[in-house]
């Protein structure tokens, strides 16, 4: 079992007297990492299904004293899928009110139903963490560089779910399209009140062919035949479940410069790969650039969580042609700028655009370069230093 760098994060606010939740889609590992974590307090720990009757019946009493006699004296409770829980905030709240010596820790599946239940109860009384798919930095902890690269490809083609990765191609499909079904259709569909489910799925795959391209609520109802504002709905809804993340446009208002739009990438290639039936060798793809780019933003998200360094995200595009620059940082005053491309020879000559150096440049030094902007080529020949 590869360990999460999450964890330790984690564990780091264990008995603080706060709620940790734990968010992610299903099939990520939460389950996993939650028994991970209170394996190491065997005598103390108490791991509950929510989705058992017995649990919902006790939990949805709200009765403090039916609840800790159910933890059978247990002072570090996990609650599995908390979101299957009627008013899990009011109940998780009356439970660290009542008793904040017990350390619990709820995972749930849909971010937008479990913090609808959670935020106003638990106002300044928990934690959250965002659990993704398997990261480079945990692979690497079993994987030297060498063999990693060489399973680069089937990570392209088939992403980082735990139960996926490292299967043979036959196996990895059927698991990808498990999950993806169980994915779209019981949660999503049941959590919502989704009137017309064959419009999400229209929405999800066309957005799954614009990835790397800028995309807007009107060219995707236009494309679909769907009304705008239920475009607008469901992709937001996507976007809460996990399955999709909006990059937007980074702008400091010069008028040549693209505003509003947006582009979209998803958690895990795999499910974007199922979406569309589409898992082709890498010589056989024609998308394997923008394959590529949705990688190494989502690592480089992965590793930005698991190394504690915030900031913004962004990507940056003049409507001046071939004006554009991938992925931008903003961070301590500083914007770190990125260039994806598959193929280290395509890469030689990147340079950043002259209009966003002379916009956004600053101080300079001696050799005329800004201080406060760093641009770097990443491609099929250095992502790994970047990456891990």
């Amino acid at each position: 079992m590869l360990k999460r760098s999450i964890q330790p994060l984690i564990e780091e606010w264990l008995f603080k007297k706060k709620i940790l939740i734990i968010y992610g889609p299903r099939q990520v590992g939460k389950t996993t990492l939650s028994n991970s974590i209170i394996e190491k307090y065997k005598d103390r720990s108490l791991y509950i299904n929510c989705e058992t009757l017995e649990a919902k019946e006790v939990l949805e009493s709200q009765s403090p004293n039916r609840i800790r006699s159910y933890f059978n004296g247990r002072d570090i409770i996990v609650l599995d899928e908390a979101q299957q829980i009627r008013d899990i905030g009011r109940t998780l709240k009356l439970m660290i009110d009542t008793y904040p010596d017990i350390q619990i820790i709820a995972t749930g599946s849909s971010s937008f139903e479990l913090s609808n239940k959670i935020n106003e109860p638990l106002t300044g009384r928990n934690i959250k963490f965002q659990l993704y798919p398997l990261s480079l930095k945990e692979i690497n902890e079993k994987y030297p560089i060498p063999v990693l690269s060489g399973k680069l490809e089937n990570i392209l083609r088939f992403g980082l779910y735990p139960e996926v990765f490292d299967q043979p191609d036959f196996e990895a499909r059927r698991i990808l399209g498990e999950i993806a079904n169980d994915y779209l259709f019981k949660d999503i569909l049941s959590l919502a009140d989704i009137k017309k489910p064959e419009a999400l799925i229209q929405i999800l795959k066309a957005l799954a062919f614009q990835l790397g391209n800028e995309v807007s609520y009107g060219e995707i109802s236009k494309t679909t035949n769907i009304n705008i504002d239920t475009v607008r709905r469901y992709i937001d809804l996507l976007e809460k479940c996990f399955i999709i993340f909006k990059l937007p446009s980074y702008s400091n208002n010069m008028r040549n410069e693209l505003k509003r739009g947006f582009k979209v990438y998803f958690y895990d290639l795999g499910i974007r790969n199922s979406i569309i039936q589409s898992f082709n060798y890498i010589e056989n793809r024609n998308d394997i650039g923008a394959l590529f780019e949705n990688f190494c933003i989502i690592e480089r998200v992965k590793q930005i969580q698991a190394n504690k360094e915030y900031g913004n995200l962004y990507f940056w595009r003049s409507y001046t042609p071939d004006k554009e620059i991938d992925f931008v940082e903003e961070r301590d005053g500083m914007l770190h700028a990125f260039e994806f491309k598959w193929s280290s020879k395509a890469s030689r000559n990147e340079r950043l655009p002259k209009n966003f150096l002379e916009n956004y440049g600053g101080v300079v030094d001696e050799n005329g370069t800004p201080k406060n902007i760093t641009f770097k080529v990443i491609d099929n020949s250095n992502w790994w230093e970047w990456l891990i």
